[in-house]
């Protein structure tokens, strides 16, 4: 199995099948790498709610021929987790084609005070916000999103508003959402790193998801988000596609550029996989399974489904990836 194991990210490769009647077929194997090279980002106020937010896109030399639609991901933050400790992360998910929006959401959070916590109306608000972002001729992403294709991103308490969004549940008991939300149609997948779903009574809520695609990324060495939640969770999930992605040797932390950053609750545990590495893994995992949802990139499924836990020797993968009758 150890020789399985082997990940090659720095070119694509040929192997060689001997079929029984003798005859010898070449096959391209997938390569797992980014398809852009460059990643360019800049700051914006998303005006609904005031949130400042950096933005991560593709940036190869002949962005602006026309050619270029990528999908809006928005990334929710962990609790008390500040935007820029995602920007490694961010790049890496912009370079397998996508605008990635990574909004502080700075709110009032009963019992807390003031605090960095995302929440539903995020969604709605930055949706309608890259709308924008892409008619206005001054924006750096104008004319080059496709605002017909949004998936989430989250970590921790963002993950876990993430998938009461996808669920399209509104949960003010446990203050990700105020009033009400409607899962917009254009949310068609969301990949959650250290994220579980359970109510005030520590009970885990089922996740109607509508078929939507959903990946929980999951450290082995996490101590907040604990991966038996997380294998609890993805038990809950109704309906494939849908994929249990554990990093082995990671802590809660494995997502930001840091572990254990300032204003963060801390992980008692540290990781024991090397923090760009841990980042890196979590990244691409993350936007292949994007690639497979949003852009049914069939390599990218392939990875994501069946043969990428072999080729990655740091992570356990389990998943669904059939849809089936009612």
């Amino acid at each position: 199995m150890a020789g399985l194991k082997t990940l090659s990210v720095a070119s694509t490769f040929l192997v060689f099948a001997v079929l029984s009647i003798g005859k010898t077929v070449t096959a391209t194997a997938f390569n797992p790498a980014p398809l852009f090279k460059d990643v360019a980002s800049y700051k914006t106020t998303i005006s609904a709610g005031d949130r400042l937010a950096d933005i991560y896109f593709p940036n190869p030399k002949d962005l602006k021929t026309g050619n270029y639609s990528f999908p809006i991901v928005l990334l929710l933050q962990g609790a008390l987790v500040d935007k820029s400790n995602y920007s490694n992360y961010a790049s890496i998910v912009a370079r397998y084609g996508f605008v990635v929006v990574v909004p502080n959401s700075d709110r009032l959070v009963p019992s807390r005070g003031r605090a960095l916590a995302p929440q539903t109306s995020d969604i709605t608000d930055v949706l309608k916000y890259m709308v924008a972002e892409n008619s206005n001729s001054a924006s750096p992403v104008f004319a080059i999103v496709n605002t017909q294709k949004l998936a989430l991103l989250g970590h921790s308490f963002g993950g876990a508003v993430g998938l009461s969004a996808i669920a399209n549940l509104c949960l003010e008991s446990l203050s990700f959402c105020k009033g009400s939300f409607n899962r917009p149609k254009e949310l068609v997948a969301g990949a959650f790193f250290g994220a579980n779903l359970r109510d005030t009574k520590d009970e885990f809520i089922p996740i109607n998801n509508s078929g939507i695609p959903i990946a929980l990324l999951q450290g082995s060495l996490d101590n907040r988000a604990l991966p038996f939640r997380a294998k609890r969770t993805y038990d809950n999930i109704q309906t494939p596609p849908k994929a249990l992605i554990t990093i082995l040797g990671v802590n809660h932390f494995g997502i930001t550029n840091t572990s254990n950053p300032a204003g963060a609750i801390p992980d008692s545990k540290n990781s024991t996989l090397a923090q760009n590495i841990a980042v890196e893994t979590i990244a691409r995992w993350s936007g292949l399974f994007l690639r497979a949802s949003v852009l049914k990139d069939k390599g990218a499924s392939d990875y994501v489904y069946r043969t990428g836990d072999a080729r990655d020797p740091n992570v356990a993968v389990i998943s669904d990836s059939v849809k089936r009758e009612k």
